[in-house]
């Protein structure tokens, strides 16, 4: 299907965000397109109605960002980022009906995704709208061209219970996240201490994100709820609408989700989770910064790493928007920079004290 030719396109030197909309409904597409063009920094530059439509308005309009609709007819979203990707690796985010396909679509190189919501509702949609924006101005600045990364996956050394005792593991991550959370835990063996994980992520993917982890690595992955306990082999994530924290109970450690206010523009943030685990787990935790933008997590991360804790970041070239892992390295809140590759060589590393 593609056989283009690009030139390289930098929307930071050239302007407004030129974003191509991808979707089969006329009423949708306009509801987009003008909603997104509100925005001073976006100009949707062409909409099309499929694929097919889409490879001609690409090869015309050049666009920094593409949206695109999962279900489309002729090809599907999620072939239509894999096919794109090789030829042209642009920043796309996905719109979807609440469904594990968004999971697909990231694999296969899409940025980000966004539930789609029902147009009915203009509450809905000005919510959506504002989250659309906010979302094709990260994956302006998005580095896909690092999406190409090595299809094998090793898995590293094996960690004694003994060595396990007490130690929790503590990640955050945003855009890119889901890959790299899947990339990481695919890498580590089961016998590693417990981990909590807070992912930026809307309201009912975690389950289904959770779930698609817990299928597909030797974890047990769950989405966390209330007293859930902290444990070896196991992976909690927190819920798309709450905070979560630990306590310690004893010599172990179990979790608490709530609903509150943002913080640093998240629920859940990185930095409650952080901020919970130096206070309870102080040197015996060890903290992951991913992939994504902002700042949320660096200074739970600081904080963590003056409590004792081991603390790692993703470097920048590996990482699909480096904010806040950079964020977090500035501040002084990371130990250890390493790419996404070597992270769980890393962890190991410094479970096993060499």
């Amino acid at each position: 299907m593609y056989c283009l030719q690009y030139t390289e396109r930098n929307s930071r030197d050239m302007g407004k965000i030129r974003v191509l909309v991808i979707d089969d409904s006329i009423v949708f597409r306009e509801l987009l397109s003008r909603g997104i063009s509100l925005d001073k920094d976006i100009e949707v530059v062409a909409t099309a109605k499929d694929p097919f439509e889409a490879r001609d308005k690409i090869i015309k309009h050049e666009p920094d960002v593409v949206t695109c609709d999962i279900n489309m007819p002729k090809m599907n979203g999620i072939e239509f980022v894999r096919r794109l990707m090789p030829q042209y690796p642009l920043p796309v985010i996905v719109v979807s009906a609440v469904s594990d396909a968004v999971f697909s679509a990231m694999n296969a190189g899409a940025v980000d995704f966004v539930a789609k919501p029902d147009v009915r509702s203009a509450g809905n949609m000005e919510t959506f709208i504002n989250e659309m924006i906010i979302k094709i101005k990260t994956a302006s600045v998005a580095n896909v061209s690092r999406r190409k990364m090595t299809a094998d996956l090793h898995r590293v050394a094996e960690v004694t219970k003994i060595e396990t005792d007490r130690r929790i593991i503590a990640i955050g991550a945003s855009t890119g996240g889901t890959e790299a959370i899947f990339r990481i835990l695919s890498s580590l063996s089961p016998s590693v201490p417990g981990i909590v994980i807070v992912q930026h992520i809307p309201p009912g993917f975690s389950k289904m994100f959770a779930d698609r982890l817990d299928y597909s690595t030797e974890f047990e992955v769950k989405e966390a709820k209330t007293g859930d306990f902290v444990e070896n082999g196991k992976v909690l994530l927190a819920p798309g609408d709450n905070h979560m924290k630990i306590k310690k109970a004893g010599d172990r450690y179990k979790v608490e989700c709530f609903q509150g206010d943002k913080v640093n523009g998240h629920c859940p943030s990185v930095d409650v989770l952080f901020e919970s685990v130096a206070r309870e787990a102080g040197n015996h935790a060890v903290g992951v910064i991913l992939t994504g933008m902002g700042y949320d997590g660096a200074k739970g991360l600081l904080t963590m790493r003056r409590k004792g804790a081991r603390t790692i970041g993703q470097d920048e070239k590996s990482s699909v928007v480096y904010g806040m892992p950079k964020v977090a390295y500035d501040v002084g809140a990371v130990e250890r920079q390493a790419s996404l590759d070597d992270i769980p060589k890393l962890i190991c590393s410094i479970l096993t004290g060499r």
